[in-house]
């Protein structure tokens, strides 16, 4: 098991047989490409999957994404106004920086103490394990624009 904020990344093969998955060229070249590109959305994955091994078609490609985060080696996150982007960083419950000028992502570990980092006021029974937050403004480079 990755320690908290461990990224995932490692060989792709060990990772896939770890999580119970058939190790297919599809499902390593997946690996490859998000672990090389984090924060990608799935047509950046089709893009760097079919650069890698040739012909895939594109469900096929959303199919491995689903599958992987499934089994936990990928998080799959949707900023507003975004696509889902795929990230190999699991097993902790850090957030993310979302530039409102270039859509960079940029990771941020926890904001606070253990997971799930915020408690929400009134949990209406819910067994809370974690929090997503995103943080929106400018990065450096769109700031000095």
């Amino acid at each position: 098991m990755r320690e908290k904020g461990e990224s995932g990344g490692g060989d792709p093969r060990g990772r896939l047989q770890e999580a119970g998955l058939r190790v297919t060229a599809p499902r390593v070249a997946v690996l490859n490409a998000v672990a090389a590109h984090p924060h990608s959305d799935a047509d950046r994955v089709a893009a760097a999957v079919r650069t890698a091994i040739g012909s895939v078609s594109t469900q096929a490609v959303y199919d491995v994404l689903r599958a992987c985060v499934t089994a936990g080696l990928l998080r799959r996150i949707e900023p507003a106004g975004s696509p889902a982007l795929y990230e190999t960083r699991t097993g902790d419950n850090h957030h993310h920086l979302v530039c409102r000028g270039c859509d960079a992502v940029v990771d941020v570990d926890c904001v606070v103490g253990a997971m799930p980092c915020l408690d929400p006021g009134d949990s209406h029974g819910f067994a809370v394990d974690e929090a997503e937050v995103v943080f929106w403004g400018l990065c450096p480079t769109c700031r000095a624009r």
